[in-house]
C-alpha cells in the first residue's frame, strides 16, 4: 500500500543543519495531509511539524519553530523538513507520515502510514 521512505538523518555539529526527505509511493501523495514526527531514546514520540496537501496550511511543534521548515513536492512525492540551528535536543529517530485524509493536525494517532525512520545525531 502506501510507503513512506526517509533520507537524510546523520550525524551533524550543534548549530548545523540537515535536510530530511520522505518519498511516497503507492497512494495519492497529492491529497495527503503529510508530517514529520521524533523519538528520542528514552522518550515518547512526539509531533514536529505538519503540512496540508496544497501546502496552504503548516504547524509547528513550539520547540522547532523557527528552525525547522516543512515543505512538500506533490510532483516529486516527496515531503522535506528543513533543520536548522540543530540543538542536541533535536537528537531522534525521525519518522514521515501521511494521513489520506484532508484534515491536519498534530497527533500521531491520526496518521495511517509510517516511514521506516531516519537516525538524527547532533552532537555537543
Amino acid at each position: 500500500q502506501v510507503q513512506l521512505v526517509e533520507s537524510g538523518g546523520g550525524l551533524v555539529q550543534v548549530g548545523g543543519s540537515l535536510r530530511l526527505s520522505c518519498s511516497a509511493s503507492g497512494g495519492t501523495f497529492s491529497s495527503y495531509t503529510m508530517a514529520w514526527f521524533r523519538q528520542a531514546p528514552g522518550k515518547e514520540r512526539e509531533f514536529v511539524a505538519t503540512i496540508s496537501w496544497n501546502s496552504g496550511i503548516t504547524y509547528y511543534a513550539d520547540s522547532v519553530k523557527g528552525r525547522f521548515t516543512i515543505s512538500r513536492d506533490n510532483a516529486k512525492n516527496t515531503v522535506y523538513l528543513q533543520m536548522n540551528s540543530l540543538k542536541p535536543e533535536d537528537t531522534a529517530v525521525y519518522y514521515c507520515a501521511a494521513d489520506p485524509r484532508l484534515r491536519v493536525g498534530r497527533q500521531s494517532h491520526q496518521y495511517d502510514y509510517w516511514g521506516q525512520g531516519t537516525q538524527v545525531t547532533v552532537s555537543s
